[in-house]
């Protein structure tokens, strides 16, 4: 184990063995998104056989039923292994980026609800409880949280992009986007390694509050930490026309984007279509977990890791995940930040084809 920095963190990942049990046994490193309902362009619920859309295939690592495991002050989520806070708002108040580290560095100090492990989630780890098929809030049905805030939460990781920021997740409809470290945000404590169901985000590096880069230890940041599977090592391998992603167990089409340009959400299920007439089949539209998988947190403009394969030439990236909150909408990969957003159906953005890859 590495040596233990301010607040009882690491500065390098956990225990090696731990991790690579945890790899192995590990389910693919992406989750579901919770969909269960097919939507048209103008948001009314249409049968999902033939659509292409997320809930017709319903990829990524499934829930467990139940979902969540309340014990006293804490809340175990089964999917991912990760230890949550039952108040969803313990701080009371929102707080800046530095507060929000602080106000946790005060919980183990003071072993709150028993606990001196908390710390704050990096943004894999938040975004893993929102629920594609909810809203107001954008968790899944039945859960047991209280006093959930329909606003921003803070993760532990910078946004690359502009260091200044922080990544944070609105809890009121999904979205995940950056927020200046001085602003002030709410503060979701969690605890644990997890299982191994979610990827780390790649960040490897420490940032002050004005985003200048500052030397381990201290504060329990996601480039500290790093919590999450490992990646592997390459992490893409080329058979013909696809990139292989060792660590998700997909196939990205080498053509990103499609042709065409972009395109409306209605057309890009269209190119993937007229994509399956031209080669094998097993194309589709990614949801917006699978497309949020590609994301390197390290790094910007694109937002992918180094040594990438692609030839990619898009901004926004199309999912086929309906956005439930306003369900004319759909979610994208804003691919130049990272960032998780939604756009309008008649948008034109690019599309990027996925397939589930042979082993």
């Amino acid at each position: 184990m590495a040596a233990r920095g301010e607040g009882g963190y690491d500065c390098a990942r956990l225990d090696g063995d731990m991790w690579v049990e945890m790899n192995q046994n590990a389910p693919t490193a992406y989750l579901w998104t919770g969909q269960v309902t097919c939507h048209d362009m103008s948001g009314r619920v249409i049968p999902c056989a033939g659509s292409g859309q997320d809930a017709e295939w319903r990829k990524g690592a499934p829930w467990p039923e139940p979902r969540f495991e309340t014990a006293g002050a804490v809340v175990l989520d089964r999917l991912t292994g990760l230890v949550w806070s039952h108040d969803a708002n313990p701080a009371e108040f929102p707080l800046s980026w530095p507060e929000a580290f602080a106000f946790v560095a005060r919980m183990n100090q003071e072993a709150t609800f028993g606990f001196t492990d908390w710390r704050l989630p990096n943004r894999v780890e938040l975004r893993s409880l929102v629920s594609h098929q909810t809203s107001k809030p954008a968790l899944p049905a039945g859960h047991p949280f209280v006093n959930v805030v329909h606003s921003w939460y803070w993760s532990s990781t910078t946004a690359t992009i502009s260091p200044s920021h922080a990544w944070y997740v609105n809890m009121e409809g999904g979205r995940m986007f950056f927020g200046e470290k001085r602003q002030f945000f709410l503060a979701w404590p969690v605890r644990g390694a997890g299982n191994g169901v979610l990827r780390a985000t790649g960040e490897t590096r420490r940032r002050d509050g004005a985003g200048g880069e500052v030397p381990c230890p201290g504060g329990g940041q996601d480039g500290e930490i790093r919590t999450g599977r490992v990646w592997p090592s390459p992490r893409f391998v080329v058979r013909g026309d696809t990139a292989i992603d060792r660590l998700t167990g997909l196939g990205w089409h080498m053509t990103a984007p499609l042709p065409g340009g972009p395109v409306s959400w209605e057309e890009g299920f269209a190119a993937v279509t007229k994509l399956n007439a031209k080669v094998e089949g097993g194309w589709r539209l990614p949801n917006i977990n699978e497309l949020e998988s590609l994301a390197d947190c390290s790094r910007h403009s694109p937002a992918l890791p180094s040594g990438l394969p692609f030839h990619e030439s898009g901004i926004v990236y199309w999912s086929s995940t309906t956005s439930l909150y306003e369900p004319d909408w759909a979610w994208a990969l804003y691919l130049d930040k990272g960032a998780v957003g939604v756009g309008k159906k008649t948008t034109a953005f690019s599309v990027w084809a996925v397939r589930d890859a042979e082993p």
